[in-house]
Formats: structure tokens, sequence, C-alpha cells
């Protein structure tokens, strides 16, 4: 098994948010994860394709974009 398995709280503090939020992406089931009895745990792979998807990619320079030009 390459792929490192989190727990809730090492997946807030990786955020940067509390338990709180990342329990919630499981409820909501918006984030993939494992139950192995009654633990809940995050696989890195699934955190790190969260993060991907819900990251606003920057749309350029502005200035630039206005007259036209890439």
């Amino acid at each position: 098994m390459a792929d490192r398995c989190l727990t809730v709280a090492q997946v807030a503090e990786l955020l940067g948010t509390t338990e709180r939020f990342p329990r919630r992406l499981i409820a909501e089931r918006r984030i993939r994860y494992v139950k192995v009895g009654r633990h809940v745990r995050i696989p890195e792979s699934a955190l790190n394709a969260f993060i991907n998807a819900n990251t606003v990619r920057p749309i350029g320079d502005r200035r630039n974009s206005l007259r036209g030009v890439a």
C-alpha cells in the first residue's frame, strides 16, 4: 500500500482548518475515504485530488487580456 492514509485530524492540520471541515466533506461524500471498522481514514491521494479539483487558477494579466493579447 503506497498511499498513506490520514486521520481526520491530520487532514484538518494539512488544510489549516478545524476537524469539522473534513468531517463535513466526508458526510457530504465530497472526498473519497476509507472506513476501517469505526475509524475513518482519507487516502493522501484523495486529499490531493480534492485540493487540485478545487484550486482556482489565475486568469492571467488583466491588462493584456483587455487588449486581446494573451
